[in-house]
């Protein structure tokens, strides 16, 4: 049985309603419409606001942060996040108000509304991993959080009166202890904190081993490391040669910021897979992928140009009309090549096996759009189909709504953080309209003032009117550009066609 985090409400008019949640999640909680779990709108909860506090739910860990609410959150009785006197949303500082991190029994309340957190967290043999039923805990418990199955001599086999020492959790890279960095409740190859600093040892040492004919590592044999092409919070990519042909790959690693369990490991290879059956000009190809030492790996077409940040920089911060208009417009093409591609083989969470129509990328930004080279000028290429979802999913890639290491959503739409497990593919138009924006004026659509909670200001600003950043863009194409970034209360251009023909209507 998988982790969970349910919210059981004990007081209020919800009283009885459970929030359960079994995998990676976000929950905005509030009077808002849209808010889940959402509170009632009467006297009781006057003082709640319609996008009151966050909650950063990846099982069984759960973290809550207050959004500068007028009257604050109440976690244990203890108040949370309520922001000055005098102050209005706008004005509070976000800096000033502690993440807390839940654990099972704590209490949360908000106006009338009490929540109970209840936490499940399977228990697993510290010999050979497998999963203790909780009927059998008590018998197979060796003390503390340290358990030994039947088979590996727990309970009455061993008996209570023995000492055992657990084996100390290595670091899947370098074998060094992890003891320190582990997580309660998870288990799995974890890389401990001085490896994932360093990618490109990593993947040096998965390349050794796949030619010294590691047979799970084969898809990578062969390959010699030539630079860095970037780097990031979740991994780095790489530019590689094959020994035996010469071509150019680009060679992606990403390491997870979890222990990473085979359950998980198997649904983010499942949903990366996805990505090898797109084949069209304007999608980076994706050729393979594999796991190795607690890493996940992939090899794919190398895309001499760069990516469209850097030709923004090379430009002064941005790019002019044309050169804008061109690149957007084959993304454009490209991702509803995405949007609409058959998919076979999706595995659901019943069990079943189905066929789906398209994949939504969720991180469409101009990072991601890659230009090529081959067959003369550049061609713009949608890179990293459904890895950033598929590892948010898995759980892999820890709490990313909240923490020192969550980004600030510049090319995000409110959709995507209040549905963030559910997001559709106009989530993916939405971003393209935002990158179409900041090629054009070197700004992203919204304002994101220092201080304020970024993901609030996703959830609750406006963009801005494009030719208040810019007066010179055409206002035919600025009517365009500010509709597709409308996303309250929905998203206006659904499809990538769509917005495709409204630009090329005003061009």
């Amino acid at each position: 049985m998988p982790a969970t985090v349910t919210l059981k409400v004990t007081r209020g008019r919800l009283t009885g309603q459970e929030f359960k949640y079994s995998g990676r999640e976000v929950a905005v909680v509030g009077r808002g419409l849209d808010c889940n779990p959402k509170l009632p709108d009467d006297d009781a909860h006057r003082f709640i606001s319609r996008n009151h506090c966050l909650l950063d739910i990846n099982p069984p860990d759960i973290r809550i942060r207050d959004f500068g609410s007028l009257n604050g959150t109440f976690v244990n009785n203890v108040k949370i996040g309520q922001r000055k006197a005098g102050a209005t949303h706008d004005q509070a500082d976000v800096t000033e108000f502690p993440e807390y991190d839940l654990k099972d029994a704590d209490e949360i309340k908000l106006g009338d509304t009490v929540f109970k957190v209840v936490v499940y967290a399977p228990a697993f043999c510290a010999e050979c991993s497998a999963e203790i039923p909780p009927e059998e805990r008590q018998d197979c418990s060796m003390g503390g959080d340290v358990y030994l199955c039947h088979k590996c001599g727990g309970g009455a086999t061993l008996g209570k009166t023995s000492v055992y020492k657990p084996p100390v959790k290595e670091c899947a890279e370098c074998g060094n202890s992890v003891e320190d960095e582990s997580e309660p409740g998870r288990v799995g190859d974890m890389i401990c904190h001085a490896c994932r600093s360093d990618p490109m040892r990593i993947v040096k040492s998965i390349i050794a081993k796949a030619n010294a004919g590691e047979e799970s590592l084969s898809v990578i044999k062969g390959y010699s490391i030539i630079r860095e092409l970037g780097k990031g919070g979740m991994g780095a990519v790489y530019l590689a040669r094959s020994d035996e042909t010469g071509g150019l790959v680009a060679m992606k690693v990403m390491l997870p910021q979890v222990a990473a369990d085979e359950e998980s490991r198997k649904m983010f290879l499942r949903e990366a897979d996805n990505a090898r059956i797109l084949k069209h000009p304007n999608v980076v190809r994706m050729l393979d992928s594999g796991y190795g030492d607690g890493a996940f790996f992939f090899t794919m077409e190398y895309c001499d140009g760069g990516a469209v940040d850097g030709l923004m920089k090379q430009n002064g911060g941005k790019l002019a009309l044309d050169i804008a208009a061109k690149i957007i417009l084959q993304a454009l093409d490209g991702l509803e090549s995405i949007h609409t591609v058959d998919v076979p083989g999706v595995k659901l969470g019943d069990g079943r096996i189905v066929s789906v129509k398209g994949l939504v990328h969720r991180d469409i930004k101009p990072g991601n759009i890659f230009l090529s080279s081959e067959g003369g000028g550049l061609t713009p290429k949608i890179a990293d189909v459904g890895l950033g979802k598929a590892f948010d999913v898995a759980g892999l890639s820890g709490q990313t709504m909240t923490g020192a290491s969550a980004g600030t959503p510049l090319f995000m739409p409110r959709q995507q953080v209040i549905n963030f497990k559910y997001a559709k593919p106009d989530v993916d138009v939405w971003a393209m309209a935002a990158t179409f924006y900041n090629m054009l004026t070197g700004k992203v659509p919204r304002d994101f003032a220092k201080g304020k909670d970024p993901w609030q200001t996703v959830i609750q600003a406006s963009a801005v009117p494009i030719r208040n950043r810019d007066a010179s863009i055409p206002e035919a194409l600025a009517k365009v550009i500010d509709s597709a970034l409308i996303d309250q209360p929905e998203i206006r251009f659904k499809t990538a066609i769509s917005l495709k023909r409204a630009i090329e209507e005003v061009l």
